[in-house]
């Protein structure tokens, strides 16, 4: 076994993750633990590598159902590789892991292991509270998603097939460097308002950009900036006037929110990055995991956030 996989002595919450000891969440989960009333709970990153070995996902999940003290787990980057290699050790997958081929979230119910997709309900938390209500209700907004993995599939499925009061974007374009990616997205959302592009070059998205119109939401799902150096736009690329840009991360490089930040002004772009998400995403996970109730009304998130940022330093 791994050293990184030693038992655990105290109720814990695993975070597998890249580069785990980076995130805001090794210092935020103690003060949210005492604050939601698990304070004896700790929390524990077991670090992969990009695109690990399938044994190695096997090995943690083997683990996580099998260790007494160990909960559950927020899986990120590796969701989707997570899924593939041990889909066959969860005794339940709800619907959206299933559908999305992902698995964000794992956690234990009466002797049984459970995963769970729970990007659609954090990324539509997010979004919701960054766009008002009808914001698409003439149908004729753009969105240009660049990445198709779990991230992007969550959102793209959420505007186009979930529950929400924003209306539905007249066109939504996401590009992708992989095939499979985008086939994927295709078959699970099949509506005319989905174009997919597959590129080679980050020149190839600012051709999209160039199309879009203005007030469009323009959003890297890309991981570029946080887990792989760069961006998946050129430097010097203009989007467009009164455009929403969102980042989906809050730490790293973050190179495409420096870019647009550069512009916000001129452009008149509102502009998000991912610590909004972040708040939401974890919050799912640790409902989960410690089967506890965390309402999702806006005091509750104001006051989680705060903490988050006091501890953080944000």
């Amino acid at each position: 076994m791994s050293a990184s996989l030693s038992p655990a002595e105290a109720p814990t919450i695993h975070f597998v993750g890249v580069s785990t000891s980076q995130s805001s969440i090794m210092k935020v989960f103690p003060e949210w633990a005492t604050e939601l009333g698990i304070g004896a709970a700790i929390i524990h990153g077991i670090d992969l590598p990009l695109n690990a070995p399938p044994e190695s996902y096997r090995e943690v999940v083997n683990f996580i159902r099998n260790d007494d003290q160990s909960r559950g787990a927020l899986v990120t980057t590796h969701k989707i590789d997570l899924f593939r290699a041990a889909r066959d050790q969860f005794d339940e997958l709800d619907w959206f892991a299933t559908a999305m081929h992902e698995v964000s979230s794992i956690s234990k119910r009466n002797g049984k292991l459970i995963g769970q997709a729970k990007d659609p309900v954090s990324a539509g938390r997010t979004l919701c509270s960054m766009l008002p209500k009808d914001f698409w209700k003439n149908g004729d907004g753009q969105v240009f998603g660049m990445g198709g993995g779990g991230a992007g599939v969550a959102i793209t499925w959420f505007l186009l097939k979930g529950e929400h009061h924003l209306g539905r974007p007249a066109r939504i374009i996401v590009s992708d460097i992989s095939a499979e990616r985008l086939d994927h997205l295709q078959r699970l959302v099949d509506s005319p308002q989905l174009e997919t592009r597959l590129i080679k070059s980050a020149e190839e998205n600012d051709a999209i950009i160039r199309t879009l119109a203005s007030r469009s939401l323009i959003i890297n799902a890309t991981g570029l900036g946080k887990d792989r150096p760069g961006s998946p736009i050129t430097d010097g690329t203009l989007l467009p006037s009164e455009s929403i840009v969102w980042e989906l991360n809050y730490r790293g490089a973050l190179d495409f929110l420096q870019q647009t930040r550069r512009q916000s002004e001129s452009g008149k772009l509102q502009i998000y990055d991912g610590w909004d998400y972040f708040i939401h995403g974890w919050t799912c996970v640790i409902s989960d995991v410690f089967a506890i109730e965390i309402p999702s009304d806006s005091a509750t998130f104001q006051r989680l956030s705060h903490v988050a940022a006091q501890t953080s330093g944000r």
